[in-house]
């Protein structure tokens, strides 16, 4: 294995579960030393010693990432700590899809709050983070092919606003050496989905050969997850696919900006 991001520093939010957890574990198997935020500590424990135990180092935060104050306190203390900050991974994100005529204000404004302020937050922090350590870094913000669709909802609107966020990113910052790089998932075998129609997720269950009550808001077990994409992995990409998307592109010199990356299952489903 490359040694090229071995002692480097990232911090990556929503680390507790799905994608998050996945980057952070390919990261710290690469030798960098993690900073895992989220907000399930035993998941995150789960992840920092399989961490260690592959040689890298882990650091658990246990916040929320919608409070503005954590979120940049937890991006200096990791560059406090290890006098550095080389990437940034802005991966929290929670979606709500019921119609427009039909949603709860307030469901709006958590996805406002973790999907775009949040990760407005992460990004400026680590600029000036990076800035002040005059880093070659690396800031990954993780939106969603929901963002190529024009109706794509509340959520879909969140990701079209990361999308035009990290484009305005990667303009100003042209004469900077921190790279902005844009990934859009497509069907991923995550907890993602426990905010959707319960029967929606059930199918996928019983599809994986499961026998589970599904109901919303509650995630399912880790051991339901491992069978789900291996039995649907034309429909669903695992979370490790994105992972080793994010460690290509962050282990790119200053000179190449991998802008975009779409990670998706060969059959597509409209999130």
């Amino acid at each position: 294995m490359s040694n090229e991001l071995k002692g480097k520093t990232a911090v990556v939010t929503g680390a507790s579960s799905g994608i998050g957890r996945a980057i952070a574990e390919r990261l710290g198997a690469a030798g960098v030393n993690v900073y895992l935020a989220g907000r399930t500590r035993s998941a995150m424990e789960d992840s920092q010693r399989q961490i260690e135990t592959s040689g890298g180092k882990a650091t658990i935060v246990e916040m929320d990432v919608r409070d503005v104050k954590q979120m940049q306190d937890l991006i200096q203390k990791a560059a406090r700590d290890t006098g550095r900050l080389d990437i940034m991974v802005n991966n929290a994100g929670v979606s709500y899809p019921n119609t427009i005529a039909d949603g709860d204000p307030q469901e709006w404004r958590v996805m406002l709050e973790t999907n775009v302020l949040a990760l407005l937050v992460g990004c400026q922090t680590a600029i000036r983070v990076m800035r002040e350590r005059k880093s070659e870094g690396h800031i990954v913000n993780i939106s969603s092919i929901a963002a190529q669709r024009s109706e794509s909802g509340v959520y879909g609107a969140t990701k079209h606003a990361v999308n035009c966020i990290s484009s305005t990113l990667r303009k100003e910052l042209e004469e900077d050496a921190i790279r902005i790089v844009n990934v859009m998932p497509g069907a991923i075998a995550t907890n993602f989905a426990r905010n959707f129609d319960p029967s929606f997720v059930q199918g996928f269950v019983q599809a994986a050969g499961a026998q589970i009550e599904v109901k919303r808001g509650e995630r399912l077990p880790d051991e339901i997850m491992e069978k789900l994409q291996p039995a649907m992995k034309q429909l669903l990409s695992s979370p490790e696919d994105v992972a080793e998307a994010v460690l290509f592109a962050v282990t790119q010199p200053p000179s190449v900006n991998i802008a975009e990356i779409v990670v998706r299952p060969p059959k597509q489903m409209a999130l």
